[in-house]
Formats: C-alpha cells, structure tokens, sequence
C-alpha cells in the first residue's frame, strides 16, 4: 500500500485485501512495546477499547491480563483472524465489526488504545474520528496513540505531531506527546531498499506516542 501526505482515508476495502494477502505490515504477531509499557506502567484501566484492533494482538494481550476489553475494527477479514487469534491463545476477548468514526451509545469507556489507526485517517476524518471517541468515552477517560511519525522514512501513513495535537483540542487535554518506535514488517523491495534490510524483517519506526484526557 502506498500512502501520500494528507491524503483521503483509504477504503475499507485496501484493507480487507492486506489482510487476505497477509501483506499488512502492521501485523508482527504480537503487540507494541510501546503499548506493553502503557499497561505496566498503570496507564491502562477500567473499561478498555481497543480502536483498529486489527488481528487483536492488544485485545487478547489485555484480556490475558484480566481487562474488560473490547477491540473494533471495520474490516471484517480482520476480526475474522483476530478471533482465530485469541482461540489460538486459549484467551477469551470480544471483538466487534464497526466504525471507529461513527461510535455510539452511551459513553462506555475509561481507555482507548489506537495502535496505528489515527495515522490511516485524512485531516477531515481525524476531527470526525475525534468527536467518536469523545461520545464513546467516559470523563477523565485516556486515548493513547502511536502513530507514525513524519520524520521517518515513508514505510506507510504518517502524522505530525502537530496534527495530533491540534484535532485532541476541545474537550480533551494532552497530556503527553513525546517521540516513541514503531514496530512493523517489511513487506515491499522499495522498503527493504530504503531501510537496507530483509523483506519479512521486523524493524523499529520513528513514531508518536499520545496521551489525551477527555475533560
């Protein structure tokens, strides 16, 4: 998949086919360093959603650990794996087919965990996607994001820090936004060329990680 800058958010569909290809280079198989250090540092708690759950490395690692959790993605072959997935770890995890720009009901929950979804979205789709979040969560409720970083090399989508900043504007507070890695799977030559390594090979992305408070 190639990604410009500031581009429309791509269709479901690019997805769906990364996903039956097994060419998604977000898939490692495991979940985030950087979201294991959240959940050990005591930044994840109460009710749990996980926002672009992909094939659920973060759901079946939260719900192993004992944590309401719930992980939404719109692709439907995603979910499909993710539940494979967690019976595969012998774990119990709920998984749903939604839109995380059109979340309803009742506010629910006290943590979102975005792991590379806010940077799939263009600039019109990050404010809507925003306002979703703000109905679904609770007050005082944290969004964590890490999204890749404009200043790597373009493996895929990208944000600023500055974009991030700006659409977590009213009624949220940001707490923190510092640099962090990102973790992914070289899947295409012109990668490979551009990092000087192995296609299959897992390597660290330049990358954001955020903490926003719903107020």
């Amino acid at each position: 998949m190639v990604f410009t800058p500031e581009q429309p958010t791509p269709s479901p569909s690019v997805f769906d086919q990364a996903y039956t290809s097994r060419t998604a280079p977000w898939v490692i198989g495991q979940p985030q360093p950087a979201i294991i250090t959240l959940e050990r540092q005591g930044w994840v708690r109460g009710k749990v959603l996980d926002a672009g759950c992909g094939t659920g490395e973060h759901t079946i690692y939260l719900a192993a650990l004992g944590y309401d959790v719930c992980g939404l993605d719109l692709s439907s072959r995603a979910i499909e794996q993710a539940r494979a997935n967690a019976a595969g770890h012998d774990v119990v995890a709920h998984f749903e087919v939604a839109d995380a720009l059109a979340l309803g009901g009742e506010p629910a929950y006290d943590t979102v965990i975005d792991s590379a979804l806010f940077h799939i979205f263009g600039p019109s789709d990050r404010a809507r996607y925003v306002r979703s979040l703000y109905r679904a969560c609770r007050d005082g409720a944290l969004v964590h994001v890490l999204a890749l970083a404009d200043t790597g090399p373009r493996f895929g989508p990208q944000v600023s820090a500055t974009a991030i900043r700006d659409a977590f504007g009213q009624g949220w507070l940001m707490e923190d936004l510092r640099a962090a890695q990102y973790q992914g799977v070289i899947v295409r030559d012109e990668h490979a060329v551009a990092l000087n390594r192995r296609i299959g090979e897992l390597v660290d992305l330049p990358a954001w990680l955020a903490r926003a408070r719903r107020i």
